[in-house]
């Protein structure tokens, strides 16, 4: 094992959010570090805000104040929302091919069809918004293998031109453009 002499520097936590006594209001003296996953997590099962907060342990107001103000937060809480209306979707089909659930729950179709209705337009949205990062992603990476490809061009090039003792041989009735 080779040691170094630098000590590799503390690792950042991001800077949180300061929440007021206000949006306190029915939390628990000590909250659960882990709200903000039980909170995503409830919203992409309900999508219903008020509902995961409850499960996190947190008053709505906490989590609509850090999604303001912590961007990453804010682009998870879209990402559950999303899947949530995936879940609900996908819930409605099997009602609507299936009929009622065994299990006698009740399922209001008409209401579901009206909620997918009125958030379709923030789904085509979003999907539309991560196409557009998924093409600046695949440019951004087809231009850095380009400017790979030129670097080796060039670095073989110059070695041709200083003859370069170390090329490997050329292969024998193997031509190369």
């Amino acid at each position: 094992m080779i040691m170094t002499t630098e000590a590799t520097p503390p690792r950042r936590r991001a800077a949180r959010t300061k929440i007021r006594s206000e949006h306190r209001k029915g939390e628990a003296e000590k909250l659960n570090r882990h709200w903000r996953t039980l909170f995503l997590d409830c919203l992409a099962d309900t999508s219903n805000v008020s509902a995961a907060a409850r499960a996190a342990g947190i008053d709505p107001a906490r989590a609509y104040k850090v999604r303001r103000e912590e961007r990453g937060f804010a682009l998870q809480w879209q990402a559950s929302l999303l899947e949530g209306y995936a879940n609900l979707e996908m819930e409605t089909v099997c009602r609507l091919r299936m009929g009622a659930a065994k299990d006698g729950r009740k399922f209001d179709i008409a209401n579901a069809l009206r909620l997918l209705a009125f958030h379709r337009e923030n789904v085509l949205r979003e999907r539309a918004r991560q196409a557009d990062e998924d093409e600046e992603a695949i440019l951004a990476s087809i231009n850095a293998k380009i400017d790979q490809m030129r670097a080796r061009q060039k670095a073989a090039r110059d070695n041709l031109a200083h003859g370069d003792q170390n090329q490997p041989p050329a292969i024998e009735g193997h031509k190369c453009d």
